[in-house]
């Protein structure tokens, strides 16, 4: 391996180490906890590296806002080698997996949503964020359920968010797996609710 690509690597590594620094503590203490100098401590590098990177705090929020949105994508991103009704159903139990329920992660969220509401520029990320979760979701849906049209597998998508997100918040106060479970099994409801027939007097028709 050449010493360019070695220094891709370290510096890769380290911008991603000062990110998370930054997430840490935005989890941990809101965006009063944020500092260029805190960041560059809790990630146990010099302030002038951080500075390298990233040019202020408000582009570190960006860019954690951002990787959230990448994890969030990941969430729903299909899988050809499995059958589109599994890919579904797989996407819809991942939110409710052991890496999201974690205190530091769900804090993060709810820190970057409250910022959302208070400045211009994280509500513009935030949304066109949220746009992408709701189509990648409706994509899987879209498969899963052909006879669908595409608003609609949109309107599914959006319910299915609306349950999710609550999963999320009230999985902070400790809410038991029981409640957990059943929730997922309501976005799959909705998800695969049946699918009107406009051809069979207002029957519907069922599909997997």
């Amino acid at each position: 391996m050449g010493t360019s690509a070695v220094n891709s690597g370290e510096q890769v590594d380290r911008q991603a180490r000062i990110l998370e620094a930054a997430m840490d503590l935005l989890s941990r203490h809101g965006i009063s906890g944020v500092s260029m100098r805190a960041v560059a401590r809790e990630a146990g590098v010099a302030l002038g590296l951080v500075n390298y990177y990233y040019d202020d705090k408000t582009t570190l929020i960006r860019a954690a806002l951002r990787r959230v949105d990448e994890h969030d994508l990941l969430l729903v991103a299909p899988d050809p080698s499995v059958a589109p009704d599994e890919q579904l159903r797989r996407a819809l139990r991942r939110v409710a997996g052991a890496d999201l329920l974690t205190t530091r992660y769900l804090s993060l969220r709810l820190h970057l949503w409250a910022l959302a509401q208070a400045d211009e520029d994280y509500a513009q990320i935030n949304a066109a964020a949220f746009d992408r979760y709701i189509d990648g979701l409706a994509a899987l849906v879209s498969s899963a359920m052909p006879g669908l049209t595409w608003e609609a597998c949109r309107e599914r998508a959006s319910d299915i968010v609306v349950i999710q997100n609550g999963v999320w918040l009230t999985a902070l106060l400790g809410v038991d797996k029981a409640s957990i479970e059943r929730s997922i099994e309501r976005t799959e409801q909705i998800a695969f609710a049946p699918v009107p027939d406009e051809n069979a007097g207002g029957r519907v028709t069922f599909r997997p």
